[in-house]
């Protein structure tokens, strides 16, 4: 029987790249049914890029009011909203959408625990493991258990990935990493100068330029890297999502902290080294088996808190050789010849 659902994930880009399994999942289960997706304008680019939804809603645009979003949902009179966030603000729009049953998690995995108030179901198990399980094991109370995680992702053909092959050091043929230094919070973010010495060595020891990505107000920060390099970094054109998910599918490996960046490079099978220090990587990292992450989060004071207690972030503790070392387990050394 095809069902209507509603999936209920505002935000923010790497989370929505987690939520894409239980999506994926959903999409296989019934494939037949009606799948719309209630997201924020801010991250709304990235379901261009998702195939499997039939229509997306925006939250936030400029000029359209919450009254009206609303009237829209409840117009498709859904068969099920599934709250993918857990917080107050996402469940009562699942209740709002006039969905005739609104899905959440079971209260232990709520980040918000009154929004388990406006549920009709809440499934899931115990807390801990990875938030892409989390987000899969909702899916039980359907009958719905996938036995392994799909990332539904079309990579779009990039000018940027173009301009970067165009340039001396690069070219058409050889392969580079890309680096992210930039994070949404300030404790997330690694220094630049030693993602410079990254750089280095993956030149020295790979023959890999790096080609350093960033967002709005990173320039600064990406330059500092591309300073720090001696030459082996060079900075990005300015990019937008379809771009920055053609780079590191091309990339030969992404090193970055705990941004959407590298979530975007682990769905999309690219090697990855991700740096952490507030966040968790055993419930936010790449999960495959194969990357690697450095972290500070046991060490940490302010688990998953914008900002840090300390005058120094923790994730500032993680030395250049830790990073190295954790590169060169990603991807063994290769002889250079001269």
């Amino acid at each position: 029987m095809a069902r209507s659902v509603l999936i209920v994930r505002l935000g923010a880009l790497g989370d929505l790249v987690h939520a894409l399994p239980a999506v994926a999942a959903l999409r296989a289960a019934w494939p037949e049914s009606r799948i719309d997706w209630l997201v924020d304008a801010r991250y709304r680019a990235l379901l261009d890029f998702v195939p499997i939804v039939d229509r997306v809603i925006v939250l936030g645009r400029p000029g359209a009011s919450l009254g009206g979003v609303l009237r829209s949902l409840r117009r498709e009179r859904y068969d099920i909203a599934i709250d993918l966030q857990g917080l107050i603000k996402s469940a009562v729009l699942a209740r709002l959408s006039g969905a005739r049953e609104v899905m959440g998690f079971a209260t232990p995995l709520l980040r918000e625990r009154a929004a388990r108030l406006f549920y009709t179901t809440q499934a899931g198990g115990e807390a801990g493991g990875h938030v892409i399980a989390k987000n899969v094991g909702l899916l039980r109370v359907l009958g719905i258990a996938p036995m392994s995680w799909t990332f539904p992702l079309t990579v779009p053909a990039s000018g940027v990935v173009h301009a970067v092959r165009g340039v001396p050091g690069i070219g058409v043929d050889r392969r580079f990493a890309v680096l992210n230094p930039g994070a949404g919070w300030p404790n997330k973010q690694w220094p630049p100068e030693r993602s410079g010495r990254v750089a280095r060595h993956l030149f020295e020891h790979q023959g890999w330029p790096s080609v350093v990505v960033w967002g709005p107000g990173e320039q600064a920060l990406a330059e500092a890297v591309v300073a720090a390099s001696d030459g082996a970094a060079h900075i990005a054109p300015p990019t937008g999502l379809g771009d920055v998910l053609a780079l590191v599918k091309a990339a030969a490996l992404v090193v970055a902290g705990d941004t959407g960046p590298l979530q975007l490079a682990a769905a999309l099978g690219t090697p990855t080294v991700g740096i952490f220090g507030p966040t968790n990587p055993l419930r936010n990292g790449p999960w495959s088996p194969a990357d690697v992450t450095v972290s500070r989060f046991e060490q940490c004071e302010c688990h998953h808190k914008r900002r840090c207690r300390r005058a120094i972030p923790c994730v500032q503790d993680i030395g250049v050789d830790e990073v190295i070392d954790a590169v060169d387990r990603r991807c063994p050394r290769v002889m250079i010849r001269g």
